[in-house]
Order: C-alpha cells, then structure tokens, then sequence
C-alpha cells in the first residue's frame, strides 16, 4: 500500500480509456498496450473505470476486474485509483471494499447524482466511503447536477482518507483549496498547465493524456506557456462533445484502439473529424498515441449496445 503523501506525488495521473473487441467486450490485450506506453510516458497513475474509461457503461462484473487486472499487473509501476464511486451508497461502499481487496491503492469518490440528495447526505455518503480507505473526492457539477463546494469539502478534509479533490470547479477554488492544504488535481485539461504552475495544484487528472501523454508530462513538469498555448485547440477539440467521445474518436482515428463504440457513445461526424485531423497531425507523431491520424470511415465503425 501505498501512504497518502506518496499517492500525493502523483502530478500526472490518466483517465484511462477502455478499448473494446468487436463483440463489445474489454480488450485486455490493448488496454495493456494503452497502459504501458502510459507508463513509458512518465505517468504517475491511472483511473480505471472513470467517465473516460467508461465505467459508467460496465456491470459491476467487469469494472472490478479490470480494477484488479490494473493493480494486479500494474500496481508496482503507476498508482491504481479505482472508480468505486456510485449514486447509491451501497454500491460504492461494496465496490470500494472489493477495489482495495484486489489492490487499488485509491478510490476516486464522486456525490450522488440524479437521485441527488441533501447536504447532509452528501457530506454521509462521502464519509461512509471515506472509513474504507484511501480517496479522491471527484467534484464535476455539470456531470452531477451539484456542485461540492468549499462548505461541504472543508469539513471533509478533516478525514484521515481524503486524499484530495479532482476539482473541476476552476482554478480559483483550486488555489483557495491548496492554501487550506487541501491537495487538488484539475479535472480540467484546458486548465491544468496553469493550475499546476500558477494555482499550485498538486497535478491533473487527465483526459488529454490518452492521446499526448508525454507532452501532458511536459505540461505537468515545467512552466511552458508555449506548449500549453500551442495544445489548446486540441484539448478544446476533444470536448467539443460531452467526454468521452471525442478522445474515443481520437485513438480510433489513430488507430490506437479498435473503431468500437459502446452506446449510447457515438464517434465525432466527419464535419468534426475533419477539424481534428490536423490539430492531431501537426504535432510530432512520436509524440501520439497511435501516431498518424486519418478520418474514419462510417462503415468501419461498431456501434454495440
């Protein structure tokens, strides 16, 4: 296990995408190909399961397994935050349980969404699955239909097992939450390089990092407006629709990943594949997961449900 002022090193952790076979079931194989160029990038760690990694569309069966494939096979070399997090308290709190029993390091913990409830109820349900061990408190409103703000996180911070906050709630607040000691990772990639170096933001969780990693290393590393400057049209481009569809689209059009959708996630039209292409095309292919890019042709593309 590792302590939480050593998960707190990690400045650059991946959203990990979860790429799939032709029958719709998880591709192991290249999720392990994904994971390792993710490793020989410099990344510190990875969320299995998260929104990008589609957790939202696996059974119970399948996100944890691939919790402990992650920990199993990876666990020495990146730090595994398992996405354990659910609307029900229930679910999360089993999840949880199961994701440090197979070896995850961290959980990362989001608020009830949809059947939202009270602050109270909130501040309850994170506690609950706070006492199981060590976590992320995940904070995206416009996913959630709540925001978590400084009034229910404080209070939280006091608990042994906060790790901190993936904060998409702008970098004013992550600075505000970094001056109490409350570590923050922008969940923000359009953001990061400034929360980062201007904010003191611990890191980024990231979606950008699928298709860049290095170059999102660089970002994390070293002060560099330039670079950061010349990757914003991209970052902008992937999420030009509701995540994770454009990175989806991206790793497909670069062949990283089997063209495999699962609904009700569908891939970028040509009109946006075509304002991509070059945003990925002008950067070093060395430096792409994948490399080349080329627009996808429709009939290649499995839509599964």
């Amino acid at each position: 296990m590792r302590t939480l002022e050593q998960i707190k090193q990690a400045s650059l952790i991946t959203a990990i995408k979860t790429p799939y076979l032709a029958n719709g079931e998880i591709d192991l194989a290249k999720y392990d190909e994904l994971v390792e160029i993710q490793i020989a990038a410099g990344v510190d760690g990875i969320v299995v399961g998260g929104t990008t990694g589609e957790g939202q569309l696996m059974n119970w069966e399948e996100h944890l397994m691939l919790i402990a494939h992650s920990a199993n096979k990876y666990g020495n070399q990146l730090l595994i935050v398992g996405n354990t997090g659910s609307n029900n308290t229930r679910e999360a709190i089993k999840a949880t349980k199961y994701g440090f029993a197979s070896g995850m390091h961290a959980a990362l913990q989001i608020n009830p969404y949809y059947g939202r409830t009270s602050i109270a109820g909130v501040k309850e349900h994170f506690k609950r699955v706070l006492d199981i061990g060590p976590a992320f408190i995940y904070n995206v409103a416009g996913r959630t239909g709540q925001d978590l703000t400084p009034d229910i996180i404080e209070p939280l911070a006091k608990h042994p097992n906060l790790i901190g906050v993936k904060e998409c709630g702008g970098n004013e607040r992550i600075a505000h939450y970094e001056q109490q000691g409350i570590a923050c990772w922008s969940g923000n990639d359009d953001e990061a390089h400034d929360a980062r170096h201007v904010h003191k933001a611990h890191g980024v969780i990231s979606v950008t990092s699928n298709l860049i990693p290095g170059l999102f290393r660089q970002l994390m590393d070293t002060k560099n407006d330039a670079l950061n400057s010349s990757l914003q049209p991209l970052m902008n481009w992937l999420f030009c629709e509701p995540n994770p569809i454009a990175i989806n689209t991206a790793l497909m059009m670069t062949g990283a990943v089997n063209p495999v959708f699962r609904l009700p996630y569908l891939p970028l039209n040509d009109e946006q594949q075509q304002i991509g292409l070059p945003l990925i095309n002008q950067l070093n292919e060395a430096d792409v997961v994948g490399g080349k890019a080329r627009l996808l042709n429709s009939d290649e593309v499995l839509t599964l449900s």
